[in-house]
């Protein structure tokens, strides 16, 4: 590249903080200036990221080197800061989902789109080594033709976790629980290694904790390719066990958990043996045991979108697949019907 991309988040929230790590590691770009929501968090954000800190988005995209824009901020709280930095014609990148609706994300592709900027949606498992090798076997036709798929993310958050923030557990702030917050991760890869949905009819209750959005979830999927599958999320299962990732196809089985390799069984080869070693990068049990490593990598590939002008691996069109199947499973469950996507 010939100058660094230089780079602005908007939210210091503790997610932010594993995207300054990543930032941090990259040669392409440069952190310069973070935003937060009041002028007393700006000043701590500004002890802890070690660069300029603004409580005004105005003056914020202001700054003359800004790129890139890095949302941050609550769920439910991407549209303006999204549409706001847009405008003032910065790319894009926001943490998962893009928004807490389909109707609120898609005015932030259809602003992007006319501005002619590029927008991302974080969704790092896609660059997790163990599950490119898991698509790379999709894409080459080793499983044979796709059958089923399962999504399980089975996790617990005490009730510290929702009093930490007061978006936590809410329809405004989250958009959601356990299926739009935690699962979406899992249901994003579910979704990029089986395609489109033909119908859902999903289930979700609060089981246990006392939160306005749901802490338990179960769907049964059918794919508009013919393959079957299911999904349960939770918040709610001690002491919260690590992802799942099924993919069964006519020719064989692979299994991830925690991001990594559980099972690779392909007909007339031998099975490869797995190492067993649990990973530690999965949010079972705690939100921030994730890494960055795999944040660097959206990053990376962000920037050449950027330099070469070409589409992101995970664009606006693609971050807003799961938040689409997401939707259509609150659907039905308030309907108790079949819903159609």
């Amino acid at each position: 590249m010939n100058k660094k991309i230089g780079v602005g988040i908007i939210g210091t929230g503790a997610i932010a903080v594993k995207h300054a790590a990543a930032i941090k590691e990259l040669e392409g770009a440069e952190l310069l200036a973070v935003c937060s929501s009041t002028k007393e968090r700006a000043k701590a954000a500004a002890s802890v990221f070690g660069v300029e800190s603004h409580s005004d988005i105005h003056s914020f995209l202001k700054h003359p080197r800004l790129d890139l824009i890095t949302i941050c901020t609550a769920s439910g709280h991407h549209l303006e800061p999204a549409l706001t930095s847009i405008a003032a014609g910065k790319h894009v990148l926001i943490e998962k989902p893009i928004e807490i609706n389909l109707k609120r994300a898609d005015q932030i592709i259809q602003a992007a789109r006319e501005k002619g900027v590029k927008l991302g949606v974080i969704f790092q498992n896609r660059f997790n080594p163990d599950y490119l090798h898991l698509k790379n076997a999709i894409k080459e036709g080793q499983l044979g033709k796709l059958l089923m798929g399962n999504a399980y993310v089975n996790w617990f958050r005490d009730e510290d976790y929702y009093k930490s923030s007061p978006w936590k557990g809410t329809f405004n702030g989250d958009g959601g629980g356990a299926l739009i917050n935690q699962a979406i991760h899992t249901i994003d890869l579910l979704l990029d290694c089986l395609g489109a949905v033909q119908s859902v009819f999903g289930k979700t209750h609060t089981l246990y904790h006392e939160i306005e959005t749901e802490d338990s979830a179960a769907a049964f999927i059918e794919f508009k390719n013919g393959a079957l599958g299911t999904i349960t999320a939770s918040t709610a299962i001690f002491p919260g066990y690590p992802e799942r990732l099924e993919i069964y196809g006519s020719k064989g089985s692979i299994i991830l958990e925690g991001g990594k390799i559980k099972a690779w069984d392909i007909l007339g080869k031998p099975s490869i043996a797995i190492n067993p070693s649990v990973s530690n990068n999965s949010g079972a049990s705690d939100p921030m045991a994730i890494g960055h490593q795999w944040h660097l990598e959206q990053y990376k590939d962000f920037l050449n979108a950027i330099q070469d002008d070409i589409a992101p691996l995970v664009s606006g069109e693609e971050g807003i697949k799961s938040l689409a199947l997401i939707e259509g499973i609150y659907r039905s469950s308030k309907i108790g019907k079949m819903v159609f996507l």
